[in-house]
């Protein structure tokens, strides 16, 4: 699988130098996000999967978007070869389906922990598809994130 391609990606509008590539694997109904970054280090992240199966989120915290407020969420599966891009100002988060995931994104801006912020994850109106019943594994930071309406937007 190709991955990245610069002159392909430039092709549909993805014209960026990334500078940092991250890998995470986590279990079933694990839940990471959302997370983002503030300027001068906000983010923008190239997505997929090497093994499993999650289900990809994006909020909008582009307060001068025309999609402000709105999340997109996509199936990726090591099979597909599904990716999911996360621009810059928005929100990013990811639950496991499969018993694991190998999880990879290419970021935009280094990771600048003065600069993270997070969102509460049920706070946006997102449908997880969770199964009745089960509470998704998540850490404390994301457990205690504030709610999308006291997000800071960028």
């Amino acid at each position: 699988m190709e991955s990245w391609s610069k002159k392909a990606f430039a092709g549909i509008g993805l014209d960026f130098d990334f500078v940092q590539d991250n890998h995470s694997r986590s279990s079933k109904h694990v839940l990471r996000g959302l997370h983002y970054q503030v300027a001068p280090y906000a983010q923008g992240k190239l997505a997929w999967v090497s093994s499993g199966t999650v289900f990809d989120v994006i909020v909008d915290l582009r307060a001068n978007s025309t999609t402000f407020g709105e999340w997109d969420g996509r199936l990726l599966t090591s099979e597909g070869h599904e990716q999911l891009w996360a621009p810059p100002g928005c929100a990013h988060g990811f639950l496991v389906l499969s018993d694991f995931a190998d999880f990879h994104y290419k970021c935009t801006s280094c990771y600048s922990p003065a600069h993270e912020r997070g969102m509460l994850w049920d706070s946006a109106g997102i449908s997880w598809p969770l199964p009745s019943g089960i509470a998704p594994i998540m850490a404390e930071k994301d457990r205690t994130a504030p709610p999308f309406n006291k997000c800071q937007t960028i």
